[in-house]
Parts: C-alpha cells; sequence; structure tokens
C-alpha cells in the first residue's frame, strides 16, 4: 500500500495550491479519503474528507470555503484545492486511508510572505 502527496511548498498569503495523493496498493474506490494536516509544534488535526464515490464531503470550519477536496477513481487520486491561503495554514499535510489505517509520507505546505 502506498499513498503519495505531491503539490505542496512555499506560497504568498491568499495564494493557491492543489495537493495530490496517489495511491497504490488498495482498492482505491472502496474507501473513503481525508486530508489531515499537522502545524507546527501542534497536533495533527483533519481539513476535509470525502465519501468513496465523492459524494459527502466535510470540510473543517478553518478551511471551509476556501479548500476543495475530490477524487478521481479512475485515477486512484484524491486532491485537495486549496485558496486563499493564510499563514495558519502552514502545515506538513497527509492524505489518509483511515478504513485502513493508510497514510501518506506528508507534504510540507508553507504560506509565508
Amino acid at each position: 500500500v502506498q499513498l503519495v502527496e505531491s503539490g505542496g511548498g512555499l506560497v504568498q498569503p491568499g495564494g493557491s495550491l492543489r495537493l495530490s495523493c496517489a495511491a497504490s496498493g488498495f482498492t482505491f474506490s472502496s474507501y473513503g479519503m481525508s486530508w489531515h494536516r499537522q502545524p507546527p509544534g501542534k497536533e495533527r488535526e483533519l481539513v476535509a474528507s470525502i465519501s468513496r464515490a465523492g459524494g459527502i464531503k466535510n470540510y473543517a470550519d478553518s478551511v471551509k470555503g476556501r479548500f476543495t477536496i475530490s477524487r478521481d477513481n479512475a485515477k486512484n487520486t484524491v486532491f485537495l484545492q486549496m485558496d486563499r491561503l493564510k499563514p495558519e495554514d502552514t502545515a506538513v499535510y497527509y492524505c489518509a486511508a483511515p478504513g485502513g489505517g493508510f497514510w501518506g509520507q506528508g507534504t510540507q505546505v508553507t504560506v509565508s510572505s
């Protein structure tokens, strides 16, 4: 099983990034997927989740209206579109298939001028 995140980097406040997570080694369409983040010195927190077919999405209050989670089951990939980024969004972002206990290695997102 592998979950490989990409798309992180340094962006200015107000900017956008799109994270991708490529899955392999399990039946991707059978699992709900989620994005989590761990800010410096803080605990990991849930950012967004999406159901197996993509019809149900949930967001943390802190990102609602700015972030969008989506998935492409044909490509075994889940995405996190992040708009209007703020310095407090700085964190390591992880994708996960919580039902299987599968986690990626994380990608760093830094929002700074």
